[in-house]
This record gives C-alpha cells, structure tokens and sequence, in this order.
C-alpha cells in the first residue's frame, strides 16, 4: 500500500480532479491524502479520502466576495493571487505539505502549492507535479489566451519566437513576486531554483500529469518532459437530495429544455447582475432557464425560470438545451461530457483559453463577461440555438475525454512516480 499525498488550493474545479484520482487509488488499495485548506474538509472527508490541513485558512482572507473581486481582476489578479494569497504564507504552506507527507510514498502537486517541490527536494521524497488545463503548460507553439481583453489575441496572433520573449519577461516578473520563496529556498539549504515556481518551475523532471484529454490540445515539442495527457479526472460532490431532485425533474418535465448558467464555485461569488441578465435574455428569447447561483436568489422569477443554489453539474447539464458558464476546467469538463452546446463568458486565469479552445470545436460561442448585456446574452444565445452544428458537434463522443482518474492512477504507479 502507498500513500500518496496530493496538495491543492483554489476552487472546486483545483479540487474534484484529485477527489477523483485518490477515490481510484483508494478502489486499488492505497492510502491517498489531500491537503488543502480548511474549506474543504468536510467535502474531502465525506468523499471517503484522508484530509491534511493545509494553510492559510480561509478566515485570514475575511470575506470570499472581497477576494473573489480581486482574484478576478483580469489584469491585476494573478499578481493579488500570487504576492497576497500564496507568498505571505509560504512557510506555512512548506511545513503542512511537509507534515502531511510524513511516511508518504509520493506527493502530487498542484501548481500553487509552490512550497512542495521544496518539501521534496528536501526530504528526497517522489515528486509529481500536475496540471488541470492547457494554459499551465505555456507553450509557444500552441499559445494559451490568458486573457479576455483584444491585446492578449495580438499578442497570440505574433507568433512563436515573440512570444517566447514574452514569456521570459514573464519569468522576471514571477521572480520578483516569489522572492520569500526563493528566500525560503535558500535557508533550507537547497541551491537556487533554475526557473520560476509559477512557469516552468512548476513542472516535475519525473513526470507531469496534464488532466486534460487530447481533445483540448494535442503534446507540443515544448511541453514540460514526462507530460502525461490522462483526460479529465472527474468528480461532482454530492448528489442532490431526494427533494431537491423531484423539484428539479418536476420543472424539467413541465416544458422544454432550459437553458442551465453556471458560474462555478468562485465567479459565482461576483456574479453580480448575471443573473437579471441571464432571466432578461431568455424571457427575451422566450426560452425557459435553470440557474445555479451558489446562494439563494432574492427576487421573484418569471414562469419558466427556476434557481437552484446548488445541483451536481453532471445531473442537471445534460438536460439543458444549452450551457452557459465561465469555462472554468472543471465547469467545462462537466460541459463537454454533457453533450450539450456551450456559451461560455470568461473572466480570468485560464477561462478564456478553455473558451477558445470550445469554440475551435465547433460546439462553443464565446463573449468575454466583461461585455455581457442583456442583449448581447440574447443575441449569442439565439446564435448558438439557431445554428444547428453547434449541437451535433457537441453531440460527438470525444476520445479521451473520460477515465483521467484512472490513467493518472497508472501513471502515479506504473513505474513512472513510484518504484
């Protein structure tokens, strides 16, 4: 029996995979332990796995809307994320992922956990990094969007070699906002790090687990060596309880496929007027909706709108005669193996590079949420409901795109992590 320990924070969608993967080392009889913060104890727990506490705790950060605000700031967010909520605690994070491994066989990062490699090449411990989207991966060849605004499509569209350069700017400025882990680095003893934690520093030399399927971006010369595409690892919570779910089969069978928009577990938290945008465009369309709004909805709704502050992505997407979301991985990966057309509005971090990459498939339209109306909702909606490719393309059983949590399992065991 090994015991592997997996470290993460961010939202659900930087969580279910790993719930996924150690459910299926723990079918194969290993011991496998998630440390992430206290948020998710209680879900860690009630998923049958190990739970390791993992600073912060959610508490030093006051309130999740506040943070959610700045986190999404498109332009200034990374840095907030990177100087505020990681590096000030970065300590912290080294001796909980240090704790946790104790007796450990292997530990499986997530790339803002950037204190575990440090644990690793202290303690001489089996290291594996992981990935959960194309856009970590920083490929010049097959460029990532990293941002919704018009300068970052012409900064793709400048090819290879300049944005390699861009790319080492990158590296400049990443040290700068990691320098109490570089100095942590060095107080442990170990030599100065070759890259930036937060690029090509992130990746283990042993092997790289991209939790993605081939569908979303073919291995590229430039990809970190010993990258494995798994496919997507899968996990949804909780199912809906018997209540909820005769409510939401009785609003299904009471009229046509709704459209269903999903926010994830932290856009939703600055949704702000989504909401009235989304009811205002399908009573505009005459089309019924489902919402998900991850709190309760204080307003009267109209006949064939209903909210629900929580349903498993994976019972509720399939019934939809669309999807609209925020193209977070974890959001996307339910969409797409919903088999249902996608309107994605993306905010930040790696959204809208999965964004692009569904529209290149065909079954996806796109509009960044910063320019999202009312109108402009109605009018891509009726786009992509009107337009027929969209729903057989997304109708296409993509190879590859389930069963990560099993290939991840042969990758962490075959011999490739654990002798």
């Amino acid at each position: 029996m090994k015991r592997i320990v997996f470290s993460t924070v961010g939202s659900l969608g930087d969580l279910h995979p790993y719930i996924a993967i150690a459910k299926e080392l723990q079918v194969r009889g290993h011991h496998p332990v998630i440390a992430t913060t206290d948020r998710y104890k209680l879900l860690i727990e009630s998923a049958g796995i190990a739970y390791a506490p993992l600073r912060p705790a959610e508490a030093q950060f006051g309130g999740l809307e506040s943070v959610a605000a700045r986190l999404f700031d498109p332009y200034r967010g990374p840095e907030y994320l990177v100087r505020e909520m990681v590096m000030p605690y970065i300590r912290e994070q080294y001796e909980d992922i240090a704790a946790a491994c104790t007796g450990a066989d292997l530990l499986v990062t997530h790339p803002l956990t950037m204190a575990g490699p440090l644990v690793c090449a202290k303690t001489g411990l089996p290291w594996v990094s992981s990935v959960l989207a194309p856009a970590s991966l920083m490929s010049s060849t097959d460029r990532p969007l990293l941002n919704s605004a018009a300068w970052a499509h012409w900064l793709r569209g400048l090819g290879a070699a300049p944005y390699r350069a861009v790319t080492k700017l990158a590296e400049l400025l990443a040290r700068r906002w990691e320098r109490p882990l570089h100095k942590l680095r060095s107080e442990l003893g170990l030599p100065p790090a070759a890259h930036a934690a937060l690029l090509q520093g992130q990746f283990s030399p042993q092997l790289n687990l991209a939790l993605f399927p081939r569908v979303l971006a073919e291995p590229q010369a430039d990809w970190p060596a010993n990258t494995v595409l798994t496919g997507f690892a899968r996990y949804d919570g909780a199912v809906a309880d018997s209540n909820t779910r005769q409510e939401l089969n009785g609003f299904l069978a009471a009229g046509e496929r709704p459209v269903v928009f999903a926010l994830g577990s932290s856009v939703v938290m600055i949704a702000g007027d989504f909401w009235d945008k989304a009811i205002a465009a399908c009573v505009k369309l005459g089309r019924r909706a489902l919402l998900l709004t991850g709190t309760p909805l204080a307003r009267a709704l109209p006949p064939g709108v209903k909210a629900f502050d929580y349903l498993p992505y994976s019972e509720v997407f399939p019934a939809a005669a669309a999807i609209v979301h925020q193209g977070g991985i974890g959001t996307f990966a339910q969409a797409l193996a919903a088999r249902r057309p996608q309107l994605v509005v993306p905010v930040a971090f790696d959204q809208p590079d999965n964004a692009r990459r569904a529209v290149g498939l065909g079954l996806a339209r796109s509009i960044p949420m910063r320019k999202l109306t009312a109108s402009t909702l109605a009018i891509e909606l009726a786009a992509l409901l009107g337009e027929p490719s969209y729903a057989a393309c997304a109708a296409q059983r993509f190879d590859g795109l389930d069963g990560g949590e099993r290939r991840a399992a042969d990758a962490l065991l075959g011999g490739q992590a654990i002798e």
